[in-house]
């Protein structure tokens, strides 16, 4: 019966060490050669939600609390083959092991953009894109508790115009 419980306390660990998210995703590639990164910390994100009158131009929508909301940007964009197939299977795979949700799927001419969700009802935790262009590969993760209402109002205010 220890060797059972062993077993799956090694499992768990090893399981939880392959666990992938966007910070994790941009600290393999982030080196790589012809590789482009951004990071935006949470900082970051409260300096710009501090910024009086953030809004949408022609709009009374305030951006400021969804900035403040977010936690993380990381922006991989690729134009090394071998990083290019090595991210693809990474993105895969995150993609996979989460509660996403496909929210777009674009494909034109070699280009596919595909947009994921994931979170609740009442909040969005990660929005991530992933994009292919011929030898381009673009990978954006955008983490946060951002609440599903203001984001809903936006989006209804922009459809307006």
């Amino acid at each position: 019966m220890k060797r059972f419980f062993l077993f799956i306390t090694l499992l768990i660990t090893v399981t939880g060490a392959f666990a992938q998210n966007g910070k994790s995703i941009y600290q393999k590639y982030s080196n790589a050669k012809d590789v482009s990164t951004v990071y935006v910390s949470p900082a970051m994100f409260r300096l710009i939600g501090k910024i009086p009158d953030l809004k949408i131009d022609g709009s009374d929508v305030d951006l400021s609390p969804i900035i403040r909301s977010l936690t993380g940007l990381y922006l991989i964009d690729s134009e090394n083959p071998s990083v290019n197939a090595g991210l693809q299977a990474d993105v895969e795979r995150f993609i996979a092991a989460g509660d996403y949700e496909l929210l777009l799927e674009a494909n034109d001419a070699g280009q596919t953009v595909r947009i994921y969700s994931a979170g609740s009802d009442k909040i969005v935790n990660r929005f991530v894109m992933f994009a292919e262009d011929g030898g381009e590969t673009t990978f954006v993760c955008i983490e946060g508790q951002i609440d599903r209402d203001q984001l809903e109002k936006i989006l209804a205010e922009q459809m307006k115009r």
